[in-house]
Formats: C-alpha cells, sequence, structure tokens
C-alpha cells in the first residue's frame, strides 16, 4: 500500500513506526544526495618512474616504447645531466591518443622534452623548435626526433646544447 500523506499513515497503523536511518530522508522532505560520480583517471603505459617529474614524448609506432638503440643514446644524454631512467618518464604518444591536458595532469611535469614533430601532444600549439621554453610551472623543450638526431652530428649538437639548458 503507498500511501501518499505521511501523517496519514498514524490512521492507518496504530503500532509504532520505526525508520532505518537510510530510510529516514524519504519522509523528511530532505532529498537524499545522487551519488558522486567519479570519472576515473587515465592510465597511462611509459617507461620509467617519474621520479623527478621529467617527461620525455616520444613517438615509436612500430615500439611499445623507444627503439633500443634510441634508448640507449637518451640514457647516455641523460646521466651527463644528472638524470637517470628512474628519474624520467618516457612516453610514447604514437601507441595513445592523449592530450596535453591529460599528459599534465597524470606526469605532473616540472620539465618536458618533446622528440620530434610526432610526438607533440594535442593541445599544445606552436611550441619554439630548439629553444628552452621556461614558465614558472614547466621548462620544455621541442627538438629533433632521434631518428632526426642520428643522421647528423649537428642535430646532436643542437640538441645538446639545449638540453644541458633543463
Amino acid at each position: 500500500m503507498k500511501v501518499e500523506d505521511n501523517n496519514a499513515l498514524r490512521f492507518i497503523l496504530q503500532d509504532e513506526i520505526y525508520l532505518l536511518d537510510e530510510d529516514k530522508p524519504l519522509y523528511t522532505g530532505t532529498p537524499k544526495a545522487p551519488p558522486e560520480i567519479q570519472t576515473p583517471q587515465a592510465v597511462f603505459n611509459y617507461l620509467g618512474a617519474n621520479k623527478k617529474n621529467f617527461l620525455i614524448l616520444v613517438s615509436y609506432s612500430e615500439h611499445e616504447f623507444i627503439k633500443h638503440e634510441h634508448l640507449t643514446a637518451l640514457e647516455a644524454v641523460l646521466g651527463r645531466i644528472g638524470y637517470n631512467r628512474e628519474d624520467v618518464a618516457i612516453f610514447n604518444q604514437a601507441k595513445h591518443d592523449s592530450s596535453f591536458e591529460q599528459l599534465l595532469a597524470y606526469f605532473q611535469p616540472k620539465m618536458l622534452v618533446i622528440l620530434g614533430e610526432a610526438a607533440i601532444p594535442t593541445g599544445l600549439t606552436n611550441p619554439k623548435f630548439n629553444s628552452v621554453e621556461k614558465s614558472t610551472d614547466l621548462d620544455t623543450l621541442y627538438t629533433f626526433s632521434f631518428d632526426e638526431m642520428m643522421t647528423t652530428v649537428e642535430n646532436k649538437k643542437t640538441f645538446w646544447e639545449q638540453i644541458k639548458n633543463l
């Protein structure tokens, strides 16, 4: 039986009625708050441990993270500037279609290196090529991909001069 007026219940039922705590808002006129909807945070597969909030974006469609020869070269460069693989996060943009905002929210980088045009995330417009852009929250370097660096010594020198400034 459904009673529309809560006051009528005392005339219909002579016994005492006890409400459970979760049912009280239904009869007191206080609406129950809707459950909070939480969007799960994106999970990214990356190489390294990101201990120093140093994000390196690459683009290799045929590899999970980065080509082995390029990883060896990158680790050598990182070692020269005082970092190792555990300090950085190497993220392959070719395997994930993620926006710049998603990357910032997930990795919270203080330094960002973008290796090649294909590694530029959507939402990041016109990064300066081979120039460190410093801001209060993030230092960014957009430079050659390793494929471009491995072909010319001049490209390697340019990359080295810029990455030292991070």
